[in-house]
């Protein structure tokens, strides 16, 4: 049977603040990519994320952004190639700490926000982020999307990569995510969010903002715990997969 993994971001709270419903989100994913404490998340959440991940029997990620919680990772900041070689270094290792004291298993790496979109764009970036992956641990797998810098330059160093296609975001006509400030960047409608998931896994294509149509592999299809509704796009997802013939399984 083909399999599909279900990835998601958690565990982006901060001390008392609560972003997502992280309990009620992890028995219906199968990789969970956890806040590193740097865009969101701190050691105690961190902990408690890698442990309810565990307990469901859930693929552990290190989701790693700029230093940057009150802008949620999501504005650009500027760091030279050893700088940002070094805040992927200590998350990964912060993370793989957490995932061991729990009695899970880091496996995989993705990247956040700002951090993430400026990986997709310039190559220089993807290198300095992606070289101190594989310095660390090179059978870690990263999630990216395909098409990018990132994709190419984690190709080009041989780590394993994971096409993630994300459920609630729509795409731009080469492949890219559409701007947030961008109008009908996020998509929430769940019917809508089922019919596009339906489409990737029975033909391998997306429609993107323009209407024009693009190939796009996946193995994995996110959901953002923080877009609203989320609990019910995830179930939207499961629906279309049963729907698709596919299990769900960690990639």
């Amino acid at each position: 049977m083909k399999t599909i993994d279900i990835n998601s971001d958690l565990g982006e709270g901060y001390g008392r603040y609560r972003v997502a419903d992280d309990e009620a989100l992890m028995p219906r994913i199968t990789s969970a990519n956890i806040a590193c404490g740097f865009h969101a998340g701190d050691p105690v959440i961190m902990r408690r994320t890698a442990e309810l991940a565990v307990a469901n029997g859930v693929r552990i990620g290190a989701h790693i952004g700029y230093p940057d919680v009150q802008g949620f990772g999501r504005r650009a900041v500027s760091f030279d190639a050893k700088e940002l070689s070094a805040l992927t270094l200590y998350q990964l290792g912060a993370m793989r700490a957490m995932a061991d004291a729990a009695g899970g298993t880091l496996g995989h790496v993705n990247f956040h926000g700002a951090l993430g979109n400026l990986s997709f764009a310039d190559e220089d970036v993807a290198r300095a982020v992606l070289q101190a992956v594989k310095d660390y641990d090179p059978t870690l797998k990263y999630v990216t999307l395909p098409f990018t810098a990132a994709a190419r330059v984690a190709e080009s160093l041989g780590l394993q990569t994971v096409n993630s296609f994300l459920a609630d975001r729509a795409y731009t006509p080469e492949g890219l995510l559409a701007s947030r400030k961008q109008p009908g960047a996020m998509v929430t409608d769940t019917a809508r969010i089922r019919a596009r998931v339906a489409r990737l896994l029975s033909d391998g294509e997306i429609e993107t903002v323009d209407g024009s149509v693009r190939k796009m592999p996946v193995d994995s299809i996110l959901v953002h715990s923080d877009t609203a509704g989320a609990l019910d796009i995830a179930t939207a997802v499961r629906e279309a997969i049963d729907a698709a013939g596919y299990a769900v399984r960690a990639f």
